[in-house]
């Protein structure tokens, strides 16, 4: 499947909350295989379907050699706290400590409208919890405390990336429903 273009910070899709996928059907199958080639070729630890311009509720991720999705997540979240770095596809070369619970339950459904459940600790659990805030609308540097979020938005400004005019946006070959551009 295609790589798609990655949506960056400063695009309306990335603070619109996804809707949840009713469909289980090839349109979906072809979002998830989107969402891992272009993980996988940016590279990343994960994707949201907001990311590439798409407002449904599905994600993919690559942890410790394994690549999974998970549609329509609900979380658990664990009340023991890591801290670590973090970083985003839409935020470009900005790696910075941020927050997290330590392990997460999360429950969805695979590309097929099977149930799922998903137990992760660490680097799956910040996954999890990174792209299912991506279906909030919630970016990474929402989380940092005023201090941190104040040297990240220092940092950004100063990126290649940010400010320019007219982002190279496609238009995706996904249903959007209204919600990507």
């Amino acid at each position: 499947m295609p790589v798609q273009p990655i949506r960056l910070l400063g695009d309306p899709v990335l603070r619109k909350p996804a809707i949840e996928v009713v469909d289980f059907d090839k349109e979906l199958r072809r979002l998830v295989e989107d969402l891992t080639d272009t993980m996988l070729d940016a590279p990343g630890a994960g994707l949201a379907a907001p990311q590439i311009g798409v407002g449904l509720r599905a994600f993919t991720w690559y942890v410790d050699g394994e690549v999974g999705h998970l549609v329509n997540p609900r979380l658990e979240l664990s009340a023991e706290i890591q801290d670590g770095p973090e970083g985003c596809l839409s935020i470009p070369g900005l790696s910075i400590d941020c927050r997290r619970a330590l392990s997460v339950v999360a429950h969805g459904f695979n590309m097929y409208g099977d149930p799922v459940v998903i137990e992760g600790s660490e680097l799956l659990a910040r996954a999890i919890q990174h792209e299912t805030d991506h279906l909030d609308g919630v970016l990474f540097i929402d989380r940092l405390d005023p201090e941190a979020r104040k040297a990240a938005m220092k940092e950004i400004r100063e990126s290649d990336w940010f400010g320019l005019d007219k982002p190279q946006v496609k238009v995706s070959p996904h249903a959007t429903n209204g919600l990507g551009f």
